[in-house]
């Protein structure tokens, strides 16, 4: 099944939650640019790129485990974005706009990770389907 990620809302979405992250770590302590700041650079980074590559695979089953995989990064950077906040790289400001990014992009993401899971035939699922059936 061909997908464009393109045309799928929350990678947009993600993408430009990466551009938000990238300007307001870009003033985060120089002896953390290999610490912390890489790590949030990293985790914000893969999400866009998991939506990216699971929309190429072949299955909806592939495609929900790149997802899984973009929501899971999606969660690392809404602690990091908490941690960089207690640390006091954020202030105030930017922390609120990130958190509330954060938890716009993990609700959406989320929303759309069970839509495409909603539409995957688990073997487990058609096993008991098979008894529901009868029982009916």
């Amino acid at each position: 099944m061909a997908r464009n990620y393109k045309n799928i809302q929350v990678y947009h979405l993600a993408y430009q939650f990466v551009l938000h992250v990238y300007q307001k770590s870009n003033f985060f302590p120089k002896e953390e640019i290999h610490n912390i700041t890489s790590q949030l650079g990293r985790a914000s980074v893969s999400i866009p790129l998991n939506i990216a590559e699971g929309s190429a695979k072949a299955s909806d089953r592939e495609f929900a485990y790149f997802l899984n995989v973009s929501y899971a990064s999606a969660k690392e950077v809404e602690v990091l974005v908490n941690l960089c906040f207690d640390l006091g790289y954020l202030n105030k400001e930017n922390y609120q706009l990130l958190s509330y990014k954060s938890d716009e992009l993990n609700a959406k993401l989320y929303l759309f990770l069970r839509n495409v899971e909603s539409r995957v035939k688990s073997p487990k699922r058609q096993f008991f389907q098979k008894f529901e059936e009868k029982v009916r």
